[in-house]
């Protein structure tokens, strides 16, 4: 499939008609069967449990195929917990397994997450029963937020506050990947209070590559990158190029996906607090995986993203101004992002889930909400000089929208040779990445200037 991707056929499917295409899946089939799916989990093969997360009463015989795909279900979350188990005692066991074995660990965590994963089709006759919504909403109203994060609107800086001292980072065993490719994996407690688990970070690196650039690459929203076969990955290419990409786990996705939920979910169905949550935990992650670069080796370290990722990398690169200068990034990788969190929350697909109905039901409004943002929202300048950052955006996103990341790449100085518009959407410019790498090239020319 990603060899039909970038082959000539892929220049038909990444066009603006794919994004439409895109929305419809996600919006009416991915995110409703997930919100099924997570039901399960919570569900533990119980079928009283399960009906009681449905907002209408389950027909007897629904109630006896419910039956049997639950059990179905328990026995691919069995396979699955069982091979993380393994491919935990193989990459972060105290000895060094064959490479061999190593391979066939993540071979067999991958084959039995992904099928884990699949099962949302199982629950598919309650989607097309009008039983299926896509977010089990817990939004918080303005008093809860104020409570936790009123106190720091004075100072925003405080939220972001780089941990003192780092966590310490355990490495795991590497093994070949891929021809020319070693990976491995990072772990460490998140050193947000709010998160109370543990970040995990999947490294791609050159093999043989002595102090290479680092790309640190943040992933979109309900995007599991680690637990699904076959997925597009765009920056791949990087590590063909000499370069080493650190690609960590975002709150509330992959290994950190809470109880009864499923990857992405805790972000939406918490709004707005979720995005606070989300985005002051994740920069002082990353500021913990900036500081671990900085000692793996003498390369430049950059920042960036795709979408959520994207978002991140610009807030972190604009806290970044008041860090230690050792966890300032040199550059910037930046994919369909835009220029303020608000934009994406009124997107087309925030729009489609119902995020402003939502929150205003539970006495947000706009004054309220504009209250927080300054939280969120980068001003005009970066830790990053404007000649190190690269930007990838489509002229067609309405999904994080074109007009606001324009106007803060203009802001930001972003010279012209480092600006790739393309008449693209949200979802085709990924896929036009696989094929048009010069983004890609320019970003790797930035990094050699830098080394």
């Amino acid at each position: 499939m990603i060899a039909c991707l970038r082959s000539p056929l892929g220049g038909l499917v990444a066009r603006p008609w794919f994004d439409h295409a895109a929305l419809a899946f996600l919006s009416g089939w991915f995110f409703p069967l997930s919100r099924l799916w997570a039901a399960a989990r919570a569900a533990e093969g119980s079928v009283e449990r399960y009906a009681a997360e449905l907002p209408a009463p389950l027909a007897p015989r629904l109630r006896r195929v419910l039956a049997g795909r639950l059990a179905r279900f328990e026995r691919a979350r069995a396979r699955a917990r069982e091979s993380e188990r393994a491919w935990e005692d193989a990459f972060f066991g105290p000895a060094a397994p064959a490479p061999e074995t190593l391979t066939a660990a993540e071979l067999r965590r991958l084959s039995d997450r992904h099928a884990y994963n699949a099962l949302r089709r199982l629950f598919a006759p309650f989607a097309a029963h009008g039983r299926a919504a896509p977010f089990r909403w817990r939004i918080p109203d303005p008093a809860a937020v104020e409570a936790l994060y009123g106190g720091v609107l004075e100072e925003p800086a405080r939220a972001f506050a780089v941990p003192e001292p780092m966590p310490a980072v355990r490495v795991s065993h590497a093994f070949p990947a891929a021809p020319g490719r070693r990976d491995y994996w990072l772990r460490f407690p998140s050193p947000s209070a709010r998160m109370a688990d543990d970040v995990v970070a999947r490294v791609y690196e050159p093999a043989g590559a002595a102090d290479p650039p680092t790309l640190i690459f943040g992933h979109g929203i309900g995007v599991e990158f680690d637990h699904w076969r076959g997925v597009a990955d765009e920056v791949e290419a990087l590590v063909a190029m000499g370069l080493r990409v650190v690609r960590p786990e975002a709150p509330w996705h992959g290994r950190r996906v809470p109880p009864g939920r499923y990857g992405g979910e805790q972000f939406v169905a918490t709004a707005p607090c979720g995005a606070f949550d989300h985005f002051t935990a994740a920069a002082r992650e990353w500021a913990v995986l900036i500081d671990w670069c900085r000692q793996a080796g003498r390369g430049p370290v950059a920042i960036g993203g795709s979408s959520l990722g994207a978002m991140t990398a610009q807030i972190v690169a604009d806290r970044a101004r008041r860090w230690p200068a050792r966890l300032q990034p040199d550059a910037m990788f930046l994919v369909t992002h835009c220029g303020r969190i608000e934009e994406a929350m009124q997107g087309r697909l925030a729009r489609a889930w119902g995020i402003a109905e939502a929150t205003m039901a539970q006495g947000w409004t706009p004054e309220t909400a504009h209250r927080f943002t300054p939280l969120l929202d980068p001003v005009d300048g970066t830790a990053v000089a404007p000649e190190n950052i690269v930007t990838v955006l489509g002229a067609h996103d309405s999904v994080t929208p074109y007009a606001g990341a324009r106007a803060l790449i203009d802001r930001w100085g972003v010279p012209a040779a480092n600006r790739f518009i393309w008449r693209r959407g949200h979802f085709s410019v990924p896929l036009t990445m696989l094929r048009n790498r010069a983004p890609l090239a320019r970003f790797r020319e930035v990094m050699a200037g830098l080394a």
